[in-house]
């Protein structure tokens, strides 16, 4: 049975948390708050302290150590950033009686001062403060997180986690009245009891615990905190599929998708990665997977048609009748462009050409791939072709294939990326054509372009370009350590011999792909002057040996 969920659109309310640390007996310890059962929000659960901003907290008249530009840089916001600041620590004193305060000179709030003025809670925080002739010391937040509340649920909240070391000798207490207890605990505590079902835990609360149960001193949690210089959003978001409706959060290899192609947060499109079903992915682009799932082509090649009258295709994908049919049956194609030519990707541009008179771009295949592929234009680094008022630039990125070209649409900078990234697993390198030196030039390519989003050859849309790539680049460098490990504990090893210890992280089923990258490892190694090979045996030059 289909399920459904109400995912009307409900703009989420700013709010703000402050995660209090402090040493304990058995090393870092926080403060948690838990909300009355009758809360609209959260009932029941354990939470940090925090709540929703009031119109007040955009004074920064009380307001040390950090100015409302320096906020707004650092929480990407256009305005109103110290606001965010200030309802943390607001909150804070108000929902759990620790007062994080200084007075003109910086000097923290003593504990007894703290606990007199416990009693003036409900008094407006500002009026406290003017009173008092206290400040909010703003710099002493750490930004950590930033947790949007899914749609569908009865409030939503845009709330921004911030971590600061708790102000020394204030215990605090819950406000009795939408929290009704408070402890102090370390946070794998906190997890483990929320395991045996003695305390219930929302989504963001867990993964800030798991997080920073990492830690055994405070201080270098809040070192650790201080250090973050980019805070992902964390937006949970519904989708429909064959298991019904699902919600997906960062980390899901569906979230990224999701986001693009249903901005509006309707709950309505798909997480399916269904073969012969094209997906709207947005305005421009729509997807369509090849009817050839396996072990290196995931649910099956991506085929992609451009345009709103006329159509491009990228990657065309095998010459499988029932999915050509399928590409022919969703517009008029009057373009053809191919990232490579093995043969899971271009072997259907003839017969859309014969089909269509479609004009086919790319780059004549090497020996012993996809012969068939004859290109009308011979696409170079940086040749656009139009698409009505659409562009798609090429980017010539060798290494999986000498041939392999990205394609990016210009107006949504969403980056055709064929075989070069991959959602769901690394890419192989198989020399002779494929280039472990020039695969991680062309990675290098990626990061001087201005993508928003990566369309792979197989699986989900990609996320955080930037990111993924320089995931990638650095997965590779650290593969390459491994090799060169190897090198040096085997003496001069084949690469047969070395093969196990490489890929120890990999299944042995799969080594044989993996010798094929490894290969290739140790060919950029001998390009790079780092190793020499004889007789199939490989030794690292002297000047890359490790120091003893």
């Amino acid at each position: 049975m289909k399920m459904s969920v109400n995912t009307s659109v409900q703009t989420p309310r700013a709010a703000a948390t402050l995660i209090l640390l402090r040493p304990g007996a058995g090393g870092l310890e926080t403060l948690m708050l838990q909300r009355t059962q009758s809360a609209a929000f959260l009932g029941g659960a354990y939470v940090f302290p925090g709540g929703s901003l009031d119109p007040a907290d955009a004074d920064t008249r009380r307001v040390r150590g950090l100015t409302e530009a320096q906020a707004n840089q650092r929480l990407g916001v256009a305005s109103g950033g110290i606001a965010y600041y200030v309802a943390a620590v607001r909150e804070c004193f108000e929902e759990a009686g620790v007062l994080l305060a200084c007075d003109g000179n910086g000097n923290p709030v003593l504990p007894a001062r703290a606990e007199k003025l416990m009693a003036s809670r409900a008094r407006p925080f500002l009026e406290l403060l003017e009173k008092e002739n206290l400040f909010i010391p703003a710099g002493a937040l750490a930004y950590y997180g930033h947790w949007i509340t899914q749609p569908g649920r009865s409030r939503r909240f845009d709330t921004r986690f911030f971590v600061t070391l708790a102000p020394e000798g204030q215990e605090g207490a819950h406000d009795e009245t939408e929290t009704v207890h408070h402890v102090w605990i370390g946070p794998r505590a906190a997890l483990e009891r929320a395991g045996r079902g003695e305390i219930e835990l929302v989504h963001a609360t867990r993964q800030t615990l798991t997080d920073l149960g990492r830690f055994s001193a405070p201080r270098h949690a809040y070192e650790y905190a201080m250090s973050l210089t980019e805070i992902p959003t964390n937006r949970a978001c519904w989708a429909q599929g064959k298991e019904g409706a699902r919600v997906f959060r960062r980390g899901d290899p569906q979230y990224h998708e999701i986001h693009w192609s249903d901005p509006e947060e309707s709950g309505q499109t798909s997480y399916d990665l269904a073969p012969g079903v094209p997906k709207r992915l947005d305005r421009y682009t729509t997807r369509l997977i090849a009817p050839n799932p396996g072990m290196m082509t995931g649910p099956g090649t991506n085929t992609y048609l451009i345009g709103e009258d006329e159509l491009a295709v990228i990657d065309p994908g095998p010459a499988i009748d029932s999915h050509i049919e399928k590409i022919l049956s969703i517009g008029k194609i009057r373009w053809i462009l191919c990232t490579h030519t093995h043969m899971d990707h271009s072997p259907a541009a003839a017969a859309i050409k014969k089909a269509t008179g479609a004009r086919i771009y790319g780059r004549p295949a090497p020996a012993g791939q996809d012969a068939t592929f004859a290109p009308h234009q011979v696409l170079s680094h940086g040749d656009r072709v139009n698409i009505g008022a659409l562009s798609l630039r090429a980017i010539h990125t060798p290494g999986h294939a000498s041939n392999h070209l990205c394609y990016l649409l210009e107006q949504t900078k969403m980056l055709f990326t064929g075989d070069h990234v991959m959602q769901g697993s690394t890419v192989v390198i198989n020399p002779p054509d494929g280039d472990m030196r020039a695969y991680l030039a062309s990675l290098d390519l990626l990061l001087a372009e201005d993508v928003a989003i990566l369309a792979p050859g197989h699986g989900y849309l990609i996320g955080e370009p930037r990111q993924e790539v320089q995931r990638l680049v650095q997965h590779r460098l650290k593969r390459e350590s491994k090799v060169r490990d190897a090198i040096v504990k085997l003496g001069e090893p084949t690469l047969e011999e070395m093969l196990p210890l490489v890929y120890d992280d990999v299944p042995v089923r799969l080594h044989g792909w993996a010798a094929r990258s490894l290969t290739a490892h140790l060919q950029k190694l001998v390009a790079d002057g780092a190793a020499q090979a004889r007789d199939g045996r490989y030794t690292l030059l002297h000047s890359q040996r490790p120091a003893t």
